[in-house]
C-alpha cells in the first residue's frame, strides 16, 4: 500500500482493512457518545431512536421526505439522515441527540466520504450522478454523469484510489477514480435482471462482494482487474454485507426469506443460515460496539430486529415506523467512516 490515497489514514494493519473496528475499541471522539440505534422509517418520514440496552424505541425525529439511510460522517461527528425525495440532509448531533437544520442537498439516496476525508459522494440515483461534495459543507465540488441506473452502494479500496459502485436498476457495476472523480470501468453482471446491492471488500482486500436481490447471492470478483464475477447463492433477496468485529466473517442479510447469512472469509463458504422466527425482511443495519448483536432493520414489517452474532437467535423484534431502511448503529469502533450506514476503518 505504498500508494495510498494522499491523506488517507494508514491501515493498522495491511492485512486487514478492519482492523480499527474491533470490539470496544471505541475512537476518542466517539467513546462518550450514548449508544444508540437510528432507524430512518421510508414511509414516515421519521428517524426511530432505539435504546439498544432496552431494546425499546426512546425517541422519535420528524424528518425530511423518504429518509432512506442514516450515515456517520468521516470524522464521526455527525450523522447525516438522506433524505431521498425531500432533496436534503438532516444532521444530527449524536453526542447529544440534537437535530440541525437540514441541508439542501438533490437526491441523497446514499452517502459515502472519501477515504482522505476530503469528499462526500452522493449516490444520486434518479439523477443518474455521483456528486462529489465538500465533506463539511456539503457544497457540490464536481458531479460526475454515470449511464448505468440506480446508483446506490459503494465501497474502496485497500489505498482508497478506486471504489466500487453498484447500478440496482440495470444490473451494472461501476469502478471509479477516486482522484480523478472518473468512472473508468463498467460491467453488467451475467444474468438476466440482476440488482446489485450492497457492496462489501474483503479484510485482506483481494476480494470484493456485491449483494444481488434477484441472483440471490453474493456475486464475488477481483476489484483491481474488475474482471466477470462468479456467484455464490445465498438466499433470497440477498441486500445487506456485515462484517464481524473479528474480521472473520460477514453477516448477509435475505431480505426475501427472512433469513441471514454468515460467511467464512477464510473459506469463502457460507457456514450457518439463521431464519427469523415467524418471518421477516431483513434488510440494512449494523453490528453492536461488543460485536454480540446484529441490528436490521425489517423494510416491509415496520420493524427491526436484533439477532445475537453467537447463536442467531432474535433477541428482539422492536416496533417502529413504515418502510424502515439504513440504521445506523452508533458509535461504532473505527477511526473514520466511509459512509453508508457505516463503514468503518
Amino acid at each position: 500500500m505504498a500508494r495510498l490515497l494522499p491523506g488517507m489514514p494508514r491501515p493498522l494493519d495491511p492485512h486487514d482493512l478492519y482492523a480499527a473496528d474491533r470490539a470496544g475499541k471505541l475512537s476518542r471522539t466517539v467513546q462518550d457518545y450514548p449508544s444508540r440505534v437510528y432507524v430512518p422509517n421510508t414511509l414516515s418520514d421519521t428517524v426511530s431512536v432505539i435504546d439498544p440496552k432496552k431494546f425499546k424505541v426512546i425517541r422519535t425525529i420528524q424528518v425530511g421526505h423518504q429518509p432512506q439511510h442514516v450515515v456517520p460522517s468521516w470524522d464521526l461527528k455527525t450523522l447525516w439522515v438522506n433524505n431521498d425525495l425531500g432533496n436534503t440532509l438532516t444532521p444530527i448531533n449524536p453526542a447529544n441527540g440534537r437535530v440541525g437544520r437540514p441541508v439542501d442537498v438533490h437526491d441523497p439516496y446514499n452517502l459515502y466520504f472519501t477515504p482522505d476525508g476530503k469528499y462526500a459522494v452522493v449516490m444520486a440515483s434518479m439523477d443518474r450522478a455521483l456528486v462529489f461534495r465538500d465533506a463539511h459543507t456539503m457544497k457540490v465540488v464536481k458531479s460526475v454523469p454515470v449511464d448505468c441506473y440506480g446508483v446506490n452502494h459503494a465501497d474502496f479500496s485497500p489505498d482508497g484510489r478506486y471504489f466500487i459502485v453498484s447500478c440496482e436498476f440495470s444490473g451494472e457495476l461501476l469502478k471509479v477514480d477516486t482522484v480523478k472523480k472518473k468512472v473508468i470501468a463498467k460491467q453488467r453482471l451475467p444474468i438476466a435482471g440482476a440488482m446489485p446491492q450492497d457492496v462489501k471488500i474483503s479484510p485482506n482486500g483481494r476480494t470484493w462482494y456485491v449483494a444481488d436481490m434477484v441472483a440471490n447471492g453474493l456475486w464475488v470478483l477481483n476489484g483491481d482487474t474488475f474482471g466477470k464475477p462468479r456467484l455464490l447463492p445465498t438466499g433470497k433477496g440477498t441486500h445487506g454485507l456485515y462484517v464481524s468485529r473479528d474480521s472473520r466473517s460477514m453477516y448477509i442479510s435475505n431480505r426475501g426469506e427472512g433469513t441471514i447469512s454468515v460467511l467464512s472469509f477464510k473459506t469463502g463458504k457460507l457456514v450457518r443460515r439463521w431464519r427469523l422466527p415467524g418471518g421477516g425482511s431483513p434488510d440494512m443495519g449494523g453490528v453492536s460496539t461488543d460485536g454480540k448483536v446484529l441490528w436490521l432493520s425489517g423494510r416491509y414489517n415496520s420493524e427491526v430486529y436484533a439477532i445475537d452474532t453467537a447463536t442467531g437467535r432474535l433477541r428482539a423484534r422492536i416496533p417502529v415506523g413504515g418502510g424502515p431502511h439504513g440504521l445506523a448503529v452508533y458509535p461504532q469502533p473505527g477511526r473514520y467512516s466511509l459512509g453508508h450506514t457505516g463503514i468503518f476503518r
